[in-house]
């Protein structure tokens, strides 16, 4: 990605769903640009899954773990294009 910008891709398997999910999955996908996050999925207890695009936050429709990487890798892309 570069000396300014990196990614992180953490996920975990839950012995039970956090409250505000379905799954059993916690999670954090992050695109970290010049010591910014600027793209961040990620599900917190109470919230559930979302996702961040800078200071934005908006529900994020999680179906997969397959479909959540896609999705994170679609958005760095096209936010790396903008």
């Amino acid at each position: 990605m570069g000396e300014t910008r990196f990614t992180d891709v953490t996920i975990w398997r839950v012995p039970k769903p956090i409250p505000g999910c379905t799954h059993p999955f916690k999670y954090r996908l992050a695109l970290v640009v010049d010591e910014l996050c600027v793209l961040r999925f990620d599900n917190e207890a109470g919230k559930g899954d979302h996702k961040h695009v800078g200071t934005t936050q908006a529900p994020y429709a999680f179906a997969t773990l397959e479909q959540l990487v896609s999705d994170f890798w679609r958005d760095v892309e096209n936010w790396s294009s903008a």
